[in-house]
C-alpha cells in the first residue's frame, strides 16, 4: 500500500483538521445543521479576529504566507498546545515562533517520583530563570531545604549572589558566579523572559556589588551541560559530583539538574547522611552548591 500523498498546501491541511475537532458548542456556537465536524471557517476567522475571506484563503492556499501575529490568533482559536502552535509556524512560516514566557505552572506527580527514585543522587528541577520548582530529599540534605524557603526566594542566582555560604562551597566562587550569570542571561534571553526577570536583576543590583560588576559584562554562556562540580561540604568535606543537565520532554520550560557523586566513598557518606534519622538542613546548609 503506497503512503497517502502529502498535500503541498500542508498549511491550509492543518488548519482544516484542527478546526474539525473543536466543538462547536463548547464553543458557544450553534451545534445543529452541520455537514461536517467542527467549526465553520467563518467562525474560526471570528475567534481570530480575523477575516472570513482571509481565512478562507489560508485554508486554499493562496494570499501568501500569514502574519506572526495572525499565526498567533490562529493558534488561540483553535486552542492549540504550545507543540502544535510551533508547529503552525514552522509550515507557516519555515520557523518557529518568538520565545513567550510564562510563569511555571509546577510539575506534575510523574516528575516528583523521578526526582524520589534518583536519591540518594541530588536533583532538582529549575525553570528558565532558574527558579527551583522541585527537587528531591538527598538535594534537601545536600543543598538546602527548599521547601523552607518563601517561593520567591528559590531562585540560584540568589543563592549564588546573596547567600555568603555559596562562597564557602565554591573553589573559585568568582569564576562560578561569572559562568552560572552567563548562562543564566542566555536562557532567560532564550526564554523570553527579559521581564519576567526585572524585580530579580533590579533585587541583585542593589544588594550585591559583585553582580553589578559582573552583569555590566553583558558576558552570555552556553547551557551549563555536563562537568565536574566540586564543592566544600560542610559536614562531609570536600565533594565531586558529575553534573548533568537534561530537558524535561513536553517542558521546554523545565531543565532537570542531576549531581551524581564521582567517588563512591562520596556517594556512601552522602547516602549515610541521608538515612539518619534527622538529615542534616539546619545553619549549615548550602544552597548554592547546586550551582
Amino acid at each position: 500500500m503506497n503512503a497517502p500523498h502529502v498535500t503541498e498546501n500542508r498549511l491550509g491541511a492543518y488548519l482544516r483538521d484542527r478546526r474539525a475537532r473543536l466543538d462547536p458548542a463548547a464553543l458557544g456556537f450553534p451545534a445543529a445543521r452541520r455537514r461536517t465536524p467542527g467549526l465553520r471557517r467563518e467562525e474560526v476567522a471570528q475567534r481570530a479576529h480575523i477575516s472570513p475571506t482571509w481565512y478562507a484563503w489560508l485554508e486554499q492556499g493562496r494570499g501568501g504566507a500569514p502574519s506572526a501575529d495572525v499565526l498567533d490568533r490562529l493558534a488561540r482559536a483553535l486552542m492549540l498546545t504550545e507543540t502544535e502552535r510551533e508547529h503552525l509556524f514552522l509550515i507557516a512560516l519555515g520557523r518557529p515562533p518568538e520565545a513567550r514566557f510564562r510563569p511555571p505552572e509546577g510539575v506534575t506527580p510523574r516528575l516528583q517520583r523521578i526526582l524520589d527514585a534518583l536519591d540518594p543522587v541530588p536533583a532538582l528541577i529549575r525553570t528558565a530563570i532558574w527558579d527551583v520548582v522541585a527537587w528531591n530529599r538527598a538535594s534537601t540534605v545536600m543543598l538546602t531545604d527548599y521547601g523552607a524557603m518563601p517561593v520567591a526566594e528559590r531562585n540560584m542566582l540568589r543563592f549564588i549572589f546573596l547567600d555568603p555560604r555559596a562562597r564557602a562551597a565554591q573553589q573559585n566562587w568568582e569564576s562560578v558566579a561569572r559562568f552560572v550569570l552567563g548562562a543564566f542571561r542566555a536562557d532567560a534571553a532564550r526564554a523570553g523572559a527579559d521581564a519576567a526577570v526585572r524585580p530579580l536583576v533590579d533585587e541583585l543590583w542593589r544588594l550585591s556589588p559583585e553582580f553589578r560588576v559582573l552583569w555590566g559584562e553583558n558576558e552570555v554562556h552556553g547551557p551549563m551541560g555536563d562537568g565536574i562540580k566540586e564543592i566544600r561540604h560542610p559536614v562531609l568535606g570536600p565533594l565531586s559530583f558529575e553534573h548533568s543537565a537534561f530537558a524535561v520532554d513536553g517542558r521546554p520550560d523545565l531543565t532537570l539538574l542531576v549531581y551524581n557523586p564521582v567517588r563512591p566513598e562520596d556517594a556512601a557518606r552522602l547516602g549515610g547522611l541521608i538515612r539518619e534519622p534527622k538529615p542534616w538542613t539546619g545553619d549549615a546548609d548550602l544552597a548554592a552548591t547546586a550551582l
